[in-house]
C-alpha cells in the first residue's frame, strides 16, 4: 500500500513539474493575455541607394525605440516582393506605389503600404543634347521596360511639351499606344531593365535616356546636375514601406515608419541627396 501511494505521489509531482514547464515556457514566448509577442528584429529588403543608405541612418534611432533593424539589399524589382511573400521579409522599401499596385494585381499579393516615406523624380538624361528642345526629329528615347513606369515617364514627357497623351486615359496608367501627338516622331525603346539604363547611357546609346534616381545615384550621376530635365516634386510617386496585409498595425513596423519619416531622416535624406530625393512626413 504504501509503494503504490509513493508511485502516485511520484506521478502527482511530475505532472505538477511538467505543467509548470510548460506555464513557464508559454510565458517566455507570449506577452500579456496569452498571445505571441512580436519579434523585436525587423528585416526590410531594400534596394542599395538611396532605400539602404537611408535604413542604415534609421538604425540608431529604431534601437532606441527597441527595435533590432537587419537590412537585406536587392539590386532588381522583382526579388524584394518575392520574399516578402514568402514571408523572408518583414517590409520591403524600394517601390513607388502605382508599381507595388501593378505587382499586387500582375501576381495576386496581399501586400499593402505601411507608410510613404520619399519621392525619386525621374530625370533625363543625354550624351548628345543640353537640353529637350535640342532633341531632333526622330530621336529615340530608352526608358525601362516596368510598364508602371511609363504612365509617369510620358506624363512628364507630356508636360514637357514633347507629347500628347490621349485626354481620356489615366496619366498613370498611360502606354506608348495612348499618344496621341508626336510632333518630333521620337522613338520609345522599352528593352531594357531600369538598373541597366545607367550603363546605356554611360555607352552614349540612344538620344535620351530615363533613369530613376535611386539607380542614378548608385551609378554616381547627380540627378539634379547631370539630367537635362527632371521630374517636378510634386510627383505623386511616393516610394513606400510595403508589407503584408494586416503587418502594418505592427508595433515594429509603425516604429519603422516613425521613424523614417522623423526629422532627423528627413534632414538626412535632404542634406546627402541634395533634392534628388525628397522626404515625405505623411
Amino acid at each position: 500500500m504504501k509503494k503504490w501511494l509513493s508511485l502516485v505521489l511520484a506521478l502527482a509531482v511530475a505532472l505538477v513539474l511538467a505543467a509548470c514547464g510548460t506555464s513557464e515556457e508559454e510565458g517566455n514566448n507570449a506577452g500579456e493575455g496569452g498571445e505571441s509577442k512580436e519579434s523585436t528584429k525587423i528585416t526590410v529588403g531594400a534596394s542599395n541607394v538611396p532605400h539602404a543608405e537611408i535604413l542604415e541612418e534609421a538604425k540608431p534611432l529604431l534601437e532606441e525605440k527597441g527595435f533590432e533593424l537587419d537590412v537585406v539589399t536587392f539590386q532588381d524589382y522583382v526579388l524584394p516582393n518575392q520574399a516578402l511573400e514568402s514571408e523572408e521579409l518583414d517590409a520591403n522599401y524600394f517601390q513607388h506605389i502605382p508599381y507595388l499596385e501593378s505587382q499586387k494585381a500582375e501576381h495576386g499579393y496581399d501586400f499593402t503600404s505601411a507608410g510613404g516615406i520619399h519621392i525619386e523624380p525621374i530625370g533625363v538624361y543625354s550624351q548628345k543634347y543640353k537640353n529637350l528642345e535640342e532633341l531632333p526629329e526622330g530621336a529615340t528615347i530608352i526608358m525601362s521596360n516596368s510598364v508602371a513606369d511609363h504612365g509617369r515617364i510620358l506624363s512628364m514627357l507630356e508636360a514637357e511639351g514633347l507629347i500628347t497623351l490621349n485626354e481620356d486615359v489615366e496619366k498613370t496608367e498611360a502606354t506608348l499606344e495612348d499618344i496621341k501627338d508626336n510632333p518630333k516622331k521620337l522613338k520609345f525603346d522599352t528593352e531594357y531593365e531600369a538598373s541597366l539604363l545607367p550603363q546605356i547611357y554611360n555607352n552614349g546609346e540612344g538620344d535620351a535616356v530615363l533613369i530613376n534616381s535611386n539607380y542614378a545615384i548608385d551609378a554616381g550621376l547627380n540627378p539634379l546636375e547631370d539630367s537635362i530635365a527632371i521630374e517636378d516634386k510634386e510627383s505623386p510617386y511616393v516610394n513606400v514601406i510595403a508589407v503584408r496585409s494586416g503587418d502594418e498595425e505592427k508595433e515594429g513596423i509603425k516604429a519603422l515608419v516613425e521613424v523614417l519619416r522623423s526629422k532627423e531622416i528627413q534632414d538626412f535624406i535632404l542634406e546627402k541627396y541634395e533634392g534628388a530625393v525628397v522626404p515625405v512626413s505623411e
